[in-house]
């Protein structure tokens, strides 16, 4: 790799800088969202339980604090319990009880799945695009090496055969960045659905209790 970057043109060395920086990118998302999913992952139910045991909305508040750590629950019951301080005569306030709250927890869970979505459009572009651009350097390389050849009266074996297994590790890189963007996304993408169905029953729950409360 390093002998086809030596050899490389700027086109050549700019894919190449391209994979690296996709590379980069990526497992730094990969490795920051398995962390904080799986603290999420851990601490949700904990979080929902501790909330159901406790005496009052008060207790409540303070054992979400305590347990969700991640802060994806509390933003529901924050902003839910927000509606109470809602200026009168205005939209905010129109409508039944039931109606006010599933707009504000509407909103904040919204805002919670989109924090759970974050970085995952970068993978799947990453997985998507990876193999096309190391193909473009594949290509580009072997344009090169064809080019080479014609300029030359005598043509042997060993003319085609180096420069054209450089370019293929193009190729073969493109590969080796977008296959971990795919499988991060995939696995991540199951947790996050069950994360959201989850925290909608958390919401669902949650405006029940506080429309009759």
């Amino acid at each position: 790799m390093w002998q086809a970057l030596a050899q490389a043109d700027t086109l050549g060395r700019g894919v190449a800088g391209l994979l690296l920086a996709m590379s980069v990118a990526s497992w730094v998302v990969i490795l920051w969202k398995v962390w904080w999913l799986r603290r999420v992952r851990r601490g949700l139910p904990q979080a929902v339980a501790a909330f159901w045991q406790a005496a009052d909305l008060d207790d409540a508040q303070r054992r979400l604090e305590g347990f969700d750590a991640a802060r994806v629950a509390l933003p529901l019951l924050l902003a839910a319990r927000a509606l109470d301080d809602a200026p009168a005569h205005t939209l905010a306030v129109a409508g039944d009880r039931a109606q006010q709250l599933t707009r504000v927890l509407r909103d904040a869970l919204h805002a919670v799945l989109a924090r759970l979505q974050y970085g995952q459009v970068l993978l799947a572009t990453v997985g998507a695009t990876a193999p096309f651009v190391g193909l473009l350097g594949t290509v580009w390389g072997v344009y090169h090496a064809l080019t080479a050849i014609g300029m030359d009266e005598g043509f042997r074996i060993e003319q085609v055969a180096g420069p054209v297994g450089e370019a293929l590790a193009m190729t073969a890189a493109g590969l080796a960045v977008a296959i971990p963007a795919v499988l991060a996304y995939n696995v991540m993408g199951r947790w996050i659905a069950t994360l959201e169905a989850d925290l909608e029953g958390f919401a669902r729950d949650l405006r029940e209790l506080l429309a009759h409360q």
